[in-house]
């Protein structure tokens, strides 16, 4: 279903009154109780390969020009990258996202990530996922042969702003990787972050493009600064802006999955329960990269206390 205009959508990122804002969250929560009901999915993923990474990219703890430090490792063991997707499974996610820091996966990495899958989708009732890079047709499709059924590839942010926080790779390319893994037959999961010094405007301008891309998971991550990368010291979202976008991404794509996942913890604060009446029907549980996510119990009692029911 097509969702509100850009216009109405750059309007409603500006309000800024209290009243005008509980109206706003209103009404994408009846947009998302009208499309998802009041159930919510989970995901989980695994840094299967971190640090090292060629990419400049402003926010990232992994990339070339970071300082953080954090721990670095190569791809770790199929058997592993299953012992996590077995965990989450148990947590209560519906779906395991196996990460991996670099351009690309090729080679015996991309094999290794193929027989873990092809494990997964064997023996475990979770669906693997997988966040690679920029990956060729052929590369997806090799993935999708071995059981994988989406691929994640964020935009990170609008296309007027990227320039900003990457410049090792341009737009198109992050594009293209969503229309392959779509061509490959894939769903795909693709969003952005929010808070890397982007104006409102452009906010919208990143979700008109996931609206025109036709993904069918939306996840929204809000900074979480780590101090050695570029954005160490940028800390601009409120609470209330952060629900904000989470009820225009909701008006803007009301029958996609909009998914909660970095810096939600960080930034949303005492408000995280929110999230749902904002219009979010998903989120991501259990960490995530090179910062920690909080205590799966609390996030289930959390979609408890919201009148939500976690699915499956």
């Amino acid at each position: 279903m097509e969702g509100i205009s850009v216009k109405e959508a750059l309007k409603l990122m500006e309000i800024s009154g209290r009243a005008e804002l509980m109206d706003l969250i209103a009404r994408a929560g009846m947009v998302r109780e009208k499309f998802m009901g009041n159930s919510v999915t989970a995901c989980s993923i695994i840094n299967a390969k971190c640090g090292g990474c060629s990419e400049d990219c402003s926010f990232c703890a992994q990339s070339r020009t970071s300082r953080a430090k954090i721990k670095y490792y190569p791809l770790v063991s199929a058997q592993t990258m299953f012992k996590a997707a077995k965990k989450a499974q148990a947590d209560g996610s519906h779906h395991i996202g196996i990460v991996t820091s670099g351009r690309a996966v090729t080679g015996k990495d991309l094999d290794t990530i193929c027989l873990a899958i092809r494990m997964i989708s064997s023996k475990l009732k979770i669906r693997p996922c997988a966040s690679l890079g920029i990956l060729s047709r052929d590369s997806l499709q090799k993935l999708r042969d071995a059981g994988m059924v989406r691929y994640h590839h964020n935009l990170e942010t609008a296309e007027s702003y990227f320039p900003s926080v990457c410049t090792t790779r341009n737009y198109k390319a992050q594009t293209d990787t969503v229309k392959a893994a779509k061509s490959a037959g894939l769903t795909v999961c693709s969003g952005g972050i929010f808070g890397l010094g982007e104006s409102r405007a452009q906010r919208v301008e990143l979700l008109d493009t996931i609206r025109k891309l036709d993904v069918d998971s939306v996840p929204i991550n809000f900074l979480h600064p780590v101090k050695g990368t570029r954005l160490e010291n940028m800390n601009d979202l409120t609470p209330f802006e952060c629900l904000k976008i989470i009820a225009v991404a909701r008006l803007m794509l009301p029958d996609r999955n909009i998914r909660l996942c970095g810096g939600r913890e960080h930034n949303l604060r005492d408000f995280q329960s929110w999230i749902f009446a904002a219009g979010a029907d998903a989120v991501m549980i259990g960490g995530y990269l090179v910062t920690s996510g909080r205590d799966v119990k609390l996030d289930r009692q959390m979609i408890k206390d919201a009148g939500m029911v976690l699915d499956g």
